[in-house]
Protein backbone atom coordinates (compact mmCIF):
# COMPACT_ATOMS: atom_id res chain seq x y z
CA UNK A 1 0.00 0.00 0.00
CA UNK A 2 2.89 2.35 0.68
CA UNK A 3 4.28 1.71 -2.79
CA UNK A 4 0.91 2.61 -4.27
CA UNK A 5 0.50 5.84 -2.31
CA UNK A 6 -1.82 4.65 0.45
CA UNK A 7 0.31 5.78 3.39
CA UNK A 8 -2.68 7.20 5.27
CA UNK A 9 -4.36 3.82 5.30
CA UNK A 10 -1.19 2.18 6.61
CA UNK A 11 -1.00 4.78 9.38
CA UNK A 12 -4.58 4.14 10.36
CA UNK A 13 -4.08 0.37 10.47
CA UNK A 14 -0.85 0.79 12.44
CA UNK A 15 -2.89 2.07 15.36
CA UNK A 16 -5.32 -0.81 15.17
CA UNK A 17 -3.10 -3.75 16.03
CA UNK A 18 -1.65 -4.45 12.60
CA UNK A 19 2.02 -5.18 13.29
CA UNK A 20 3.34 -5.04 9.74
CA UNK A 21 1.60 -1.73 9.17
CA UNK A 22 2.94 -0.46 12.49
CA UNK A 23 6.48 -1.48 11.60
CA UNK A 24 6.46 0.20 8.20
CA UNK A 25 4.61 3.27 9.49
CA UNK A 26 7.21 3.69 12.24
CA UNK A 27 9.98 3.50 9.66
CA UNK A 28 8.24 6.08 7.49
CA UNK A 29 7.73 8.42 10.45
CA UNK A 30 11.41 8.09 11.30
CA UNK A 31 12.37 9.04 7.75
CA UNK A 32 10.18 12.13 8.20
CA UNK A 33 12.05 13.11 11.40
CA UNK A 34 9.09 12.18 13.56
CA UNK A 35 10.96 9.74 15.73
CA UNK A 36 8.94 10.23 18.91
CA UNK A 37 5.74 9.39 17.03
CA UNK A 38 7.42 6.35 15.51
CA UNK A 39 8.32 5.00 18.94
CA UNK A 40 4.78 5.66 20.15
CA UNK A 41 3.51 3.46 17.30
CA UNK A 42 5.75 0.61 18.44
CA UNK A 43 5.15 1.10 22.18
CA UNK A 44 2.13 -1.25 22.49
CA UNK A 45 4.09 -4.05 20.84
CA UNK A 46 7.17 -3.41 22.98
CA UNK A 47 4.99 -3.59 26.07
CA UNK A 48 4.14 -7.21 25.33
CA UNK A 49 7.80 -8.24 25.55
CA UNK A 50 7.69 -9.54 21.98
CA UNK A 51 11.25 -9.86 20.72
CA UNK A 52 10.53 -8.90 17.12
CA UNK A 53 9.20 -5.53 18.30
CA UNK A 54 12.28 -5.02 20.46
CA UNK A 55 14.61 -5.85 17.58
CA UNK A 56 12.73 -3.50 15.24
CA UNK A 57 12.78 -0.61 17.70
CA UNK A 58 16.47 -1.12 18.45
CA UNK A 59 17.27 -1.17 14.73
CA UNK A 60 15.41 2.10 14.18
CA UNK A 61 17.12 3.77 17.13
CA UNK A 62 20.50 2.73 15.78
CA UNK A 63 19.62 4.01 12.31
CA UNK A 64 18.64 7.34 13.86
CA UNK A 65 22.02 7.69 15.54
CA UNK A 66 20.68 6.79 18.97
CA UNK A 67 22.82 3.70 19.51
CA UNK A 68 23.00 4.20 23.27
CA UNK A 69 19.24 3.84 23.57
CA UNK A 70 19.26 0.80 21.29
CA UNK A 71 21.91 -0.83 23.47
CA UNK A 72 19.95 -0.01 26.64
CA UNK A 73 16.72 -1.44 25.20
CA UNK A 74 18.39 -4.67 24.09
CA UNK A 75 20.31 -4.98 27.36
CA UNK A 76 17.07 -4.80 29.32
CA UNK A 77 15.69 -7.74 27.36
CA UNK A 78 18.95 -9.64 27.85
CA UNK A 79 18.70 -9.23 31.61
CA UNK A 80 15.22 -10.70 31.44
CA UNK A 81 16.71 -13.79 29.82
CA UNK A 82 15.42 -13.56 26.27
CA UNK A 83 17.33 -16.17 24.20
CA UNK A 84 17.92 -13.86 21.22
CA UNK A 85 18.89 -10.74 23.12
CA UNK A 86 22.52 -11.62 23.89
CA UNK A 87 23.45 -11.91 20.22
CA UNK A 88 21.79 -8.61 19.30
CA UNK A 89 23.23 -6.87 22.34
CA UNK A 90 26.80 -7.99 21.72
CA UNK A 91 26.66 -7.18 18.01
CA UNK A 92 25.41 -3.71 18.91
CA UNK A 93 28.26 -3.28 21.36
CA UNK A 94 30.80 -4.35 18.74
CA UNK A 95 29.43 -1.89 16.19
CA UNK A 96 29.76 0.96 18.65
CA UNK A 97 33.22 0.70 20.14
CA UNK A 98 32.70 -1.95 22.82
CA UNK A 99 33.83 -5.06 20.95
CA UNK A 100 36.11 -6.43 23.67
CA UNK A 101 33.29 -6.26 26.19
CA UNK A 102 31.03 -8.03 23.71
CA UNK A 103 33.60 -10.78 23.13
CA UNK A 104 33.90 -11.47 26.85
CA UNK A 105 30.13 -11.80 27.14
CA UNK A 106 30.03 -14.33 24.29
CA UNK A 107 32.90 -16.58 25.41
CA UNK A 108 30.81 -18.69 27.84
CA UNK A 109 28.29 -19.35 25.05
CA UNK A 110 30.63 -20.49 22.28
CA UNK A 111 28.89 -23.85 22.19
CA UNK A 112 25.71 -22.23 20.86
CA UNK A 113 25.57 -22.00 17.06
CA UNK A 114 24.26 -18.45 16.60
CA UNK A 115 26.34 -17.08 19.46
CA UNK A 116 29.48 -18.79 18.14
CA UNK A 117 28.95 -17.02 14.83
CA UNK A 118 28.54 -13.74 16.67
CA UNK A 119 31.73 -14.43 18.62
CA UNK A 120 33.70 -14.98 15.42
CA UNK A 121 32.36 -11.76 13.91
CA UNK A 122 33.03 -9.78 17.08
CA UNK A 123 36.53 -11.25 17.39
CA UNK A 124 37.55 -9.53 14.17
CA UNK A 125 36.57 -6.13 15.58
CA UNK A 126 38.02 -6.84 19.02
CA UNK A 127 41.33 -8.14 17.63
CA UNK A 128 40.90 -11.42 19.49
CA UNK A 129 41.08 -13.97 16.68
CA UNK A 130 43.70 -16.05 18.53
CA UNK A 131 41.35 -16.57 21.47
CA UNK A 132 38.41 -17.35 19.19
CA UNK A 133 40.46 -19.99 17.36
CA UNK A 134 41.43 -21.71 20.63
CA UNK A 135 37.78 -21.82 21.73
CA UNK A 136 36.64 -23.30 18.42
CA UNK A 137 39.44 -25.88 18.25
CA UNK A 138 38.37 -27.17 21.66
CA UNK A 139 34.93 -27.94 20.19
CA UNK A 140 36.25 -30.05 17.30
CA UNK A 141 36.71 -33.74 18.22
CA UNK A 142 40.22 -35.08 17.81
CA UNK A 143 38.94 -38.45 16.54
CA UNK A 144 37.36 -39.13 13.16
CA UNK A 145 33.78 -38.76 14.35
CA UNK A 146 31.57 -36.68 12.06
CA UNK A 147 27.97 -35.84 12.95
CA UNK A 148 25.49 -37.21 10.43
CA UNK A 149 22.61 -35.05 11.67
CA UNK A 150 21.97 -31.92 13.67
CA UNK A 151 20.83 -34.11 16.59
CA UNK A 152 23.98 -36.21 16.73
CA UNK A 153 26.00 -34.22 19.26
CA UNK A 154 24.86 -31.63 21.72
CA UNK A 155 25.99 -28.05 21.22
CA UNK A 156 27.91 -26.75 18.26
CA UNK A 157 28.34 -29.46 15.62
CA UNK A 158 31.74 -30.30 14.19
CA UNK A 159 31.03 -28.90 10.75
CA UNK A 160 29.87 -25.53 12.00
CA UNK A 161 32.78 -25.26 14.41
CA UNK A 162 35.25 -26.11 11.65
CA UNK A 163 33.64 -23.65 9.26
CA UNK A 164 33.92 -20.87 11.83
CA UNK A 165 37.51 -21.84 12.54
CA UNK A 166 38.35 -21.53 8.84
CA UNK A 167 36.90 -18.01 8.88
CA UNK A 168 39.22 -17.05 11.72
CA UNK A 169 42.28 -18.75 10.20
CA UNK A 170 41.71 -17.04 6.86
CA UNK A 171 41.56 -13.67 8.56
CA UNK A 172 44.87 -14.53 10.20
CA UNK A 173 46.41 -15.22 6.80
CA UNK A 174 46.82 -18.94 7.46
CA UNK A 175 45.26 -19.94 4.15
CA UNK A 176 47.21 -23.20 3.76
CA UNK A 177 45.76 -24.46 7.03
CA UNK A 178 42.27 -23.59 5.84
CA UNK A 179 42.81 -25.53 2.61
CA UNK A 180 43.84 -28.60 4.61
CA UNK A 181 40.79 -28.31 6.88
CA UNK A 182 38.35 -27.96 4.00
CA UNK A 183 39.87 -30.75 1.94
CA UNK A 184 39.60 -33.07 4.94
CA UNK A 185 35.88 -32.28 5.20
CA UNK A 186 35.11 -32.31 1.49
CA UNK A 187 33.98 -35.93 1.34
CA UNK A 188 31.50 -35.62 4.21
CA UNK A 189 30.39 -31.98 4.17
CA UNK A 190 29.10 -30.65 0.85
CA UNK A 191 29.49 -27.01 1.92
CA UNK A 192 33.23 -27.58 2.32
CA UNK A 193 33.46 -27.96 -1.47
CA UNK A 194 31.92 -24.51 -1.96
CA UNK A 195 34.07 -22.98 0.74
CA UNK A 196 37.28 -24.45 -0.68
CA UNK A 197 36.52 -23.25 -4.20
CA UNK A 198 35.62 -19.76 -2.95
CA UNK A 199 38.75 -19.63 -0.80
CA UNK A 200 41.03 -20.50 -3.71
CA UNK A 201 39.34 -17.85 -5.86
CA UNK A 202 39.56 -15.16 -3.18
CA UNK A 203 43.29 -15.69 -2.82
CA UNK A 204 44.08 -15.92 -6.51
CA UNK A 205 45.13 -19.56 -6.39
CA UNK A 206 43.58 -20.16 -9.77
CA UNK A 207 45.71 -23.08 -10.92
CA UNK A 208 44.69 -24.96 -7.78
CA UNK A 209 41.10 -23.99 -8.47
CA UNK A 210 41.36 -25.25 -12.05
CA UNK A 211 42.74 -28.58 -10.83
CA UNK A 212 39.98 -28.81 -8.25
CA UNK A 213 37.29 -27.96 -10.81
CA UNK A 214 38.53 -30.80 -13.03
CA UNK A 215 37.85 -33.37 -10.30
CA UNK A 216 35.06 -31.97 -8.09
CA UNK A 217 32.02 -34.01 -9.00
CA UNK A 218 29.16 -31.63 -8.21
CA UNK A 219 30.30 -28.71 -10.35
CA UNK A 220 30.71 -26.32 -7.40
CA UNK A 221 34.35 -25.59 -8.18
CA UNK A 222 33.62 -25.19 -11.90
CA UNK A 223 30.94 -22.63 -11.12
CA UNK A 224 33.28 -20.64 -8.86
CA UNK A 225 36.06 -20.70 -11.44
CA UNK A 226 33.68 -19.59 -14.19
CA UNK A 227 32.43 -16.71 -12.03
CA UNK A 228 36.02 -15.64 -11.36
CA UNK A 229 36.81 -15.66 -15.06
CA UNK A 230 33.65 -13.79 -16.02
CA UNK A 231 34.34 -11.09 -13.41
CA UNK A 232 37.66 -10.50 -15.15
CA UNK A 233 36.14 -10.28 -18.61
CA UNK A 234 37.15 -13.75 -19.80
CA UNK A 235 33.73 -14.91 -20.92
CA UNK A 236 35.11 -17.48 -23.35
CA UNK A 237 37.21 -18.96 -20.56
CA UNK A 238 34.13 -19.24 -18.36
CA UNK A 239 32.18 -20.91 -21.17
CA UNK A 240 35.01 -23.39 -21.67
CA UNK A 241 35.02 -24.27 -17.97
CA UNK A 242 31.31 -25.03 -18.02
CA UNK A 243 31.54 -27.05 -21.23
CA UNK A 244 34.32 -29.16 -19.77
CA UNK A 245 32.30 -29.69 -16.58
CA UNK A 246 29.32 -30.88 -18.61
CA UNK A 247 31.36 -33.94 -19.55
CA UNK A 248 32.73 -34.68 -16.08
CA UNK A 249 30.25 -33.62 -13.41
CA UNK A 250 27.44 -35.60 -11.86
CA UNK A 251 25.39 -32.39 -11.61
CA UNK A 252 25.12 -31.90 -15.36
CA UNK A 253 21.75 -30.14 -15.17
CA UNK A 254 22.92 -27.39 -12.86
CA UNK A 255 26.11 -26.83 -14.84
CA UNK A 256 24.12 -26.59 -18.07
CA UNK A 257 21.81 -23.98 -16.58
CA UNK A 258 24.76 -21.93 -15.32
CA UNK A 259 26.24 -22.07 -18.82
CA UNK A 260 22.95 -21.11 -20.46
CA UNK A 261 22.49 -18.12 -18.17
CA UNK A 262 26.04 -17.00 -18.87
CA UNK A 263 25.48 -17.19 -22.61
CA UNK A 264 22.17 -15.35 -22.33
CA UNK A 265 23.77 -12.54 -20.34
CA UNK A 266 26.08 -11.83 -23.26
CA UNK A 267 23.49 -11.86 -25.99
CA UNK A 268 24.07 -15.46 -27.01
CA UNK A 269 20.53 -16.63 -26.41
CA UNK A 270 20.43 -19.08 -29.30
CA UNK A 271 23.48 -20.90 -27.91
CA UNK A 272 21.82 -20.92 -24.50
CA UNK A 273 18.75 -22.55 -26.00
CA UNK A 274 20.87 -25.22 -27.64
CA UNK A 275 22.53 -26.07 -24.30
CA UNK A 276 19.26 -26.41 -22.41
CA UNK A 277 17.46 -28.12 -25.29
CA UNK A 278 20.16 -30.81 -25.37
CA UNK A 279 19.72 -31.25 -21.64
CA UNK A 280 15.93 -31.49 -21.89
CA UNK A 281 16.08 -33.95 -24.81
CA UNK A 282 18.40 -36.33 -22.98
CA UNK A 283 16.76 -39.41 -21.45
CA UNK A 284 14.96 -38.30 -18.29
CA UNK A 285 16.08 -34.73 -18.81
CA UNK A 286 12.74 -32.98 -19.31
CA UNK A 287 12.15 -32.16 -15.66
CA UNK A 288 9.80 -29.28 -15.03
CA UNK A 289 12.51 -26.85 -13.88
CA UNK A 290 14.59 -27.58 -16.97
CA UNK A 291 11.61 -27.22 -19.30
CA UNK A 292 10.67 -23.96 -17.59
CA UNK A 293 14.17 -22.59 -18.16
CA UNK A 294 14.11 -23.66 -21.81
CA UNK A 295 10.74 -22.04 -22.45
CA UNK A 296 11.86 -18.85 -20.71
CA UNK A 297 14.90 -18.70 -22.98
CA UNK A 298 12.70 -19.16 -26.03
CA UNK A 299 10.43 -16.35 -24.83
CA UNK A 300 13.37 -14.05 -24.12
CA UNK A 301 14.51 -14.57 -27.70
CA UNK A 302 11.08 -13.58 -28.99
CA UNK A 303 10.19 -17.17 -29.83
CA UNK A 304 7.23 -18.06 -27.59
CA UNK A 305 5.64 -20.16 -30.33
CA UNK A 306 8.74 -22.36 -30.52
CA UNK A 307 8.41 -22.94 -26.79
CA UNK A 308 4.76 -23.92 -27.25
CA UNK A 309 5.72 -26.29 -30.06
CA UNK A 310 8.26 -27.93 -27.75
CA UNK A 311 5.61 -28.38 -25.06
CA UNK A 312 3.24 -29.88 -27.64
CA UNK A 313 5.88 -32.38 -28.72
CA UNK A 314 6.65 -33.29 -25.13
CA UNK A 315 2.96 -33.79 -24.38
CA UNK A 316 2.56 -35.99 -27.44
CA UNK A 317 5.50 -38.17 -26.37
CA UNK A 318 4.20 -38.59 -22.85
CA UNK A 319 0.53 -38.86 -23.72
CA UNK A 320 -0.42 -36.30 -21.07
CA UNK A 321 0.75 -33.07 -19.49
CA UNK A 322 0.92 -32.59 -15.74
CA UNK A 323 0.03 -29.16 -14.38
CA UNK A 324 3.69 -28.67 -13.39
CA UNK A 325 4.35 -28.30 -17.13
CA UNK A 326 0.96 -27.05 -18.27
CA UNK A 327 1.19 -23.76 -16.38
CA UNK A 328 4.35 -22.90 -18.31
CA UNK A 329 2.12 -22.48 -21.36
CA UNK A 330 0.16 -19.59 -19.92
CA UNK A 331 2.63 -16.68 -20.29
CA UNK A 332 3.78 -18.11 -23.63
CA UNK A 333 0.24 -18.08 -25.00
CA UNK A 334 -0.26 -14.59 -23.59
CA UNK A 335 2.86 -13.48 -25.47
CA UNK A 336 1.15 -14.79 -28.63
CA UNK A 337 -2.01 -12.75 -27.88
CA UNK A 338 -3.92 -15.92 -26.96
CA UNK A 339 -4.94 -15.07 -23.39
CA UNK A 340 -8.55 -16.22 -23.74
CA UNK A 341 -7.45 -19.51 -25.29
CA UNK A 342 -4.94 -19.98 -22.47
CA UNK A 343 -7.70 -19.52 -19.88
CA UNK A 344 -9.89 -22.09 -21.66
CA UNK A 345 -7.05 -24.61 -21.85
CA UNK A 346 -6.23 -24.13 -18.18
CA UNK A 347 -9.84 -24.70 -17.17
CA UNK A 348 -10.02 -27.81 -19.32
CA UNK A 349 -6.98 -29.35 -17.63
CA UNK A 350 -7.79 -32.03 -15.00
CA UNK A 351 -6.17 -29.80 -12.37
CA UNK A 352 -7.59 -26.59 -13.81
CA UNK A 353 -10.10 -26.14 -11.03
CA UNK A 354 -7.57 -26.34 -8.21
CA UNK A 355 -6.37 -23.35 -6.17
CA UNK A 356 -2.79 -23.69 -7.39
CA UNK A 357 -3.95 -23.59 -11.02
CA UNK A 358 -6.03 -20.51 -10.26
CA UNK A 359 -2.96 -18.67 -9.00
CA UNK A 360 -1.15 -19.21 -12.30
CA UNK A 361 -4.15 -18.14 -14.37
CA UNK A 362 -4.65 -15.03 -12.25
CA UNK A 363 -1.01 -14.05 -12.60
CA UNK A 364 -1.23 -14.35 -16.38
CA UNK A 365 -4.38 -12.23 -16.48
CA UNK A 366 -2.89 -9.57 -14.22
CA UNK A 367 0.30 -9.43 -16.30
CA UNK A 368 -1.90 -8.93 -19.36
CA UNK A 369 -3.56 -5.93 -17.69
CA UNK A 370 -6.76 -7.82 -16.92
CA UNK A 371 -6.58 -7.46 -13.15
CA UNK A 372 -10.35 -7.50 -12.57
CA UNK A 373 -10.53 -10.91 -14.22
CA UNK A 374 -7.59 -12.07 -12.08
CA UNK A 375 -9.59 -11.03 -9.02
CA UNK A 376 -12.62 -12.96 -10.25
CA UNK A 377 -10.52 -16.11 -10.68
CA UNK A 378 -9.02 -15.94 -7.20
CA UNK A 379 -12.29 -15.04 -5.49
CA UNK A 380 -13.50 -18.53 -6.36
CA UNK A 381 -10.72 -19.95 -4.18
CA UNK A 382 -10.69 -17.49 -1.29
CA UNK A 383 -9.24 -17.57 1.28
CA UNK A 384 -6.53 -19.84 -0.16
CA UNK A 385 -4.90 -17.03 -2.10
CA UNK A 386 -6.11 -14.12 -0.03
CA UNK A 387 -2.72 -12.38 0.03
CA UNK A 388 -2.41 -12.47 -3.77
CA UNK A 389 -6.04 -11.47 -4.09
CA UNK A 390 -5.56 -8.57 -1.70
CA UNK A 391 -2.61 -7.39 -3.77
CA UNK A 392 -4.72 -7.31 -6.91
CA UNK A 393 -7.51 -5.49 -5.05
CA UNK A 394 -5.00 -2.86 -3.94
CA UNK A 395 -3.84 -2.50 -7.55
CA UNK A 396 -7.45 -1.73 -8.44
CA UNK A 397 -7.72 0.82 -5.64
CA UNK A 398 -10.14 -1.34 -3.64
CA UNK A 399 -8.31 -0.78 -0.35
CA UNK A 400 -11.24 -1.42 1.98
CA UNK A 401 -11.99 -4.72 0.27
CA UNK A 402 -8.34 -5.76 0.54
CA UNK A 403 -8.17 -4.93 4.24
CA UNK A 404 -11.44 -6.72 4.95
CA UNK A 405 -10.17 -9.79 3.12
CA UNK A 406 -6.93 -9.87 5.09
CA UNK A 407 -8.85 -9.55 8.35
CA UNK A 408 -10.77 -12.72 7.62
CA UNK A 409 -9.81 -15.90 9.48
CA UNK A 410 -7.46 -14.05 11.81
CA UNK A 411 -6.92 -16.11 14.99
CA UNK A 412 -7.63 -14.41 18.29
CA UNK A 413 -4.79 -12.48 19.87
CA UNK A 414 -2.88 -14.41 22.53
CA UNK A 415 -3.29 -13.42 26.13
CA UNK A 416 -0.83 -10.98 27.67
CA UNK A 417 2.45 -12.54 28.65
CA UNK A 418 2.87 -14.07 32.07
CA UNK A 419 6.68 -14.15 31.94
CA UNK A 420 9.32 -11.47 31.34
CA UNK A 421 9.37 -11.90 27.57
CA UNK A 422 7.21 -13.31 24.82
CA UNK A 423 7.98 -14.92 21.48
CA UNK A 424 4.35 -14.99 20.32
CA UNK A 425 3.31 -12.09 18.10
CA UNK A 426 0.64 -9.91 19.70
CA UNK A 427 -1.63 -9.99 16.66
Amino acid sequence: MLERGHAAVVGELAGGGEWFCAREWARLLGERDRQAEALDVLAPYLATGWWTATETAAGLLEDWGRAGEAIELTHARMLLGHPHALESYTRLLARHGRAREAFDLLVPHVGDGSLARALVDVAAVADRDDEAAVLLEALIPADEHRCDSSWCCRGLDTYTATGLLTTVRERQGRVDEVVVLLRALGDTWIDARDELASLLARHGRIEELRAYAATEEFGRAAWRLAVWLEERGDVEGAVAVYRQALDTTAARGHVALHLARLLARYGRGEEAIEVVRALADAPGGAEDWIVDTLCTLYADQGRPQDALDYLDDLKARRGKEEWELSWIRLPLMAACDRVDEAVEQARAHPDGGTPYAAAHVARMLADAGRTEEAVAVLEQHAPTHRHDLAGYLIDLGRIDDAVALLHQHVPPRPAQRTGPWNDKPPF
